[in-house]
């Protein structure tokens, strides 16, 4: 992977991490907006996952940068999105495995994972590109009383 320079996250913390991944996987989406799209196709899709805290674990580690990897890497590597059934579907349009929901399930897998963690830091941005001239950046909304501003 080319290194590549990513919009920042606005965040408070004091630590940063960011994982660059890539994966190859197959999709569709099933709606008729969706155009050439609503047929089965495969992308090379390149990540990069923004985590950061104030803490680290005892390790000294935000996050092992092996377990984002194992998080996503291994769950949708060489797989048809659309049949990973835990994360998509193809009957409620917010569950299609467009770029912008697949940015999203990213960054809910990761953050359930840190979520179970001491130090608990947080998952603030996905960068996904699909082709090499279209991609989208997930950010998630905070709730009232995060400690991002």
């Amino acid at each position: 992977m080319l290194q590549q320079i990513y919009p920042a996250a606005n965040h408070p913390y004091q630590y940063e991490l960011n994982k660059d991944l890539h994966f190859a996987a197959a999709h569709f989406v099933p709606a008729e907006e969706a155009g050439k799209c609503r047929l089965l196709h495969g992308h090379t899709y390149y990540a990069n996952v923004t985590v950061a805290g104030d803490e680290l674990d005892a390790a000294g580690f935000l996050v092992n940068f092996a377990v984002i990897k194992q998080l996503i890497h291994t769950r949708f590597d060489h797989s048809v999105l659309n049949d990973d059934t835990e994360s998509f579907d193809d009957v409620n349009p917010d569950r299609f495995p467009t770029t912008e929901v697949v940015a999203r399930t990213i960054c809910e897998i990761v953050q359930k994972h840190l979520d179970g963690t001491a130090n608990r830091p947080q998952c603030v941005q996905v960068y996904l590109r699909e082709t090499p001239t279209s991609y989208c950046i997930y950010r998630p909304k905070r709730k009232a009383g995060s400690h991002v501003g």
